[in-house]
């Protein structure tokens, strides 16, 4: 019995290759599918069609919430819970929570942003079919890879082949689930 597909994977020698190839892919309308590159390629993104990621928002959300979170704990600890007039000084003031609020937005923002992260890219991810790949370590290295996943509605393995074939895509290989 066969393994079920996980979908194709094609080689590219430099990154305008493989630049030219993800434009191609898009504009043909794929949703599920990936470039894997040694370095980062400029632009790619937008070859791809991607969008801006969420994770600078999630991480400002984090930041406010910490900012906000710091001042509440002052303001409930020195004019709520304990209130001890020192010196004339007043039950609140921002100045004296700035320090904790400060430590408090960036501690906030670093775990938005970790938390954040790991949930928008899927991780933790232990294994990936495309490991399976022989060559797959060349990617790490000085080839480009192109994935496109079974699962996209417009796979069709015969076309999808052919466009990868059209796009320069050399080495071109089922990938097993």
């Amino acid at each position: 019995m066969a393994a079920p597909l996980y979908g194709l994977i094609a080689s590219f020698d430099t990154a305008r290759d493989v630049y030219h190839a993800a434009e191609k892919v898009r504009d043909a309308g794929f949703r599920h599918w990936d470039c894997i590159t040694p370095m980062p390629v400029h632009g790619l993104d937008k070859a791809m069609g991607l969008k801006r990621s969420i994770v600078p928002r999630i991480s400002l959300a984090g930041g406010i919430t910490g900012f906000f979170t710091g001042m509440t704990m002052i303001w409930w600890t020195g004019a709520v819970d304990y209130q001890l007039v020192v010196g004339g000084k007043p039950l609140f003031s921002p100045m004296f929570a700035f320090p904790v609020s400060y430590e408090l937005t960036i501690l906030f923002t670093a775990f938005a942003t970790i938390i954040g992260m790991f949930v928008v890219n899927g991780l933790p991810m232990h294994y990936h079919p495309v490991l399976k790949y022989d060559q797959i370590r060349r990617g790490m290295d000085d080839t480009f890879f192109i994935v496109i996943e079974a699962r996209d509605p417009r796979f069709n393995l015969a076309n999808t082949k052919a466009l990868l074939e059209q796009a320069g895509g050399r080495a071109i290989s089922e990938l097993e689930a």
